[in-house]
């Protein structure tokens, strides 16, 4: 399945599930249950209950998720947040 045709959505992680498995509620109040992405495994990114995540569902299981991005401080992860607070700081 070629990559554009995931869907990425951001939410909450609420519950610690065993073999890095988490229950997260995306912003549309839907529960998906997501495991960790094998780029986060390889560095060593932790991941804790409350955490703000970016999950990459199928348009096949709406169900199961794979939590590709951890936010930083709560924030979310639009590109141009980012680059308008960089900018502030320069200032």
């Amino acid at each position: 399945m070629a990559k554009e045709d995931h869907i990425e959505m951001e939410g909450t992680v609420t519950e610690t599930l065993p073999n890095t498995m988490f229950r997260v509620e995306l912003d549309n109040k839907h529960v998906v249950t997501a495991h960790i992405s094998g780029r986060m495994r390889k560095n060593y990114i932790r991941i804790l209950t409350g955490d703000r995540v970016t999950v990459q569902l199928t348009p096949y299981d709406l169900t199961k998720g794979r939590i590709i991005f951890r936010n930083r401080d709560g924030k979310s992860s639009d590109k141009d947040s980012s680059a308008s607070a960089s900018s502030s700081e320069d200032e």
